[in-house]
């Protein structure tokens, strides 16, 4: 087994798991290259194995209903970890005021805190006065970089000369990042060299190895961020594929992601994620998400990119709907639709195979 980058983690989801609010904590359970997970916290799912409530099929991480519990079933296990990482992803990125509790227990035993949200855990004097003194770190993933460190665009990307894919949604929470990295995985499958850029804390988190982080860069350098990530991956890699994880969406209210991955990723073509089921943005009641017609007009019309396929998040949906949800998305868009989590990437990726 691949030793992972920073050891064994229990990620804490209280209230949260198998919800929109829990999609960094969906990630780590299905992927990561970063941490071990050894279990999931959410009492409401305690007992229960995590990739059985996610996906239906068990993957041995098991769900605790509090810290406490957690720490004597995995000490008697041999497999005690030393992060405790917050896999919530609350609309705004604020931290619940119970996680605290929690935090402060995890600090106490010498753990490392990650999280990935806006309410940073390094301003608060309390908890950065208990990792001192129990000699362990607290990571801000969303911090801000200092100026020095960020990169304004040049025009670099011209020179790359792999194809590039950007992974974007119809809506945010909907499953971009899990698509893309099926992408990669399946292209490596088919031997293809793949790389995957992530544009989320998330992403991150599971290790990719070429990502920025959106959500906490200065505008005027998320064009110079996007861009020198997808260079650094072709300069130090080669791949045959670079894909792109898209944020939010181009016409969210709150999310109105993807204008810069369009402009400065520079993809060749665009897969477009999106939930048949959904009727409203995310988080918005009242907010109609537009039809996907319209969205896929949207990105061709600003990028000039083809839209190439529909990749379907299947919430809400029974098993036996995915296929006819896929075949009236090809009959309206005449694109071609695939869920690729319930059904794996091998069509999707003949189709990308026949772009390079």
């Amino acid at each position: 087994m691949k030793k992972k980058i920073d050891g064994r983690a229990l990620v804490f989801c209280e209230g949260a798991f198998n919800t929109p609010e829990g999609k960094t904590a969906h990630g780590l359970v299905r992927f990561t290259e970063r941490y071990e997970i050894v279990g999931v916290l959410d009492n409401t799912y305690a007992g229960k194995d995590a990739g059985k409530v996610l996906d239906g099929k068990n993957n041995g991480i098991p769900i605790f209903g509090d810290l406490t519990t957690a720490v004597k079933e995995l000490r008697d296990k041999g497999v005690l970890p030393k992060s405790l990482v917050i896999g919530l992803a609350p609309d705004g990125g604020r931290l619940p005021k119970e996680a605290k509790a929690t935090i402060k227990q995890a600090l106490n035993m010498g753990w490392n805190v990650d999280s990935g949200l806006h309410d940073f855990l390094t301003n608060d004097k309390e908890l950065v006065a208990i990792a001192e003194a129990n000699n362990c770190r607290i990571r801000d993933v969303r911090k801000t970089p200092d100026r020095d460190a960020l990169h304004f665009f040049t025009g670099e990307i011209e020179n790359v000369h792999a194809l590039k894919l950007a992974v974007l949604g119809t809506d945010s929470a909907i499953g971009k990042r899990t698509t893309a990295w099926l992408i990669v995985q399946g292209l490596r499958k088919a031997n293809h060299t793949a790389e995957m850029i992530g544009t989320g804390q998330t992403a991150w988190m599971q290790g990719a190895k070429y990502s920025m982080i959106m959500d906490s860069c200065i505008n005027d350098f998320v064009s110079g961020e996007i861009e020198h990530a997808v260079v650094s991956a072709y300069k130090n890699e080669k791949p045959e594929v670079i894909v792109i994880e898209g944020q939010g969406s181009l016409m969210n209210p709150a999310y109105p992601g993807g204008f810069e991955i369009l402009a400065a990723g520079r993809p060749d073509f665009v897969i477009l994620q999106h939930a048949p089921t959904r009727k409203e943005y995310d988080g918005f009641p009242g907010y109609k998400l537009h039809p996907l017609k319209k969205q896929i007009q949207a990105i061709e019309m600003i990028s000039g990119v083809k839209v190439i396929a529909i990749t379907v998040n299947h919430e809400g949906m029974q098993p036996e709907d995915i296929v006819p949800a896929c075949d009236t998305i090809t009959k309206q868009t005449n694109l071609p639709a695939f869920d690729v989590l319930a059904h794996g990437t091998d069509k999707l990726v003949k189709l990308i195979g026949s772009k390079l």
